[in-house]
């Protein structure tokens, strides 16, 4: 049994998670046409891992979200024909960064929808917390 301090964590943790991933996807975003990065090779497209937060002492008590890891994506990037480019290889072919603009898109709106219903509950716990301490006046 938890506490309504626990919808609190719960929501908390979940911003923080859609907020690192509406900080990747940026970041995806911005790298969408990085075709060398410090390793020398195109800017591979990265993903959060989510899991669920261990539960608390209470048993199965669910403590909300966490990040299990930033994974980059190992699809290959998409190869195109431009033998004047400073990355062309001997057959003037330049490899892309794998990231999918559109995709991205419809990843941060999906991130950027969650962290608001996360927002909401946390509002919505809050309000009930007030509302029961106004009854004990």
């Amino acid at each position: 049994m938890g506490s309504i301090f626990g919808s609190f964590g719960i929501s908390a943790s979940g911003m923080a998670a859609e907020r690192l991933r509406l900080d990747v996807i940026a970041e995806n975003l911005a790298n969408a046409d990085s075709t060398k990065g410090a390793d020398g090779t195109p800017y591979k497209r990265k993903e959060v891992l989510l899991e669920q937060a261990p539960g608390a002492s209470f048993g199965d008590v669910l403590n909300g979200v966490q990040v299990a890891a930033i994974a980059s994506d190992a699809t290959p990037g998409k190869r195109v024909y431009d033998p004047g480019h400073p990355d062309a290889d001997p057959q003037g072919y330049v490899t892309l960064p794998n990231v999918n603009p559109v995709t991205e898109m419809v990843d941060l709106i999906s991130a950027s929808r969650s962290y608001e219903a996360n927002v909401q509950a946390m509002n919505t716990s809050k309000s009930m917390f007030t509302r029961a301490l106004d009854l004990l006046r």
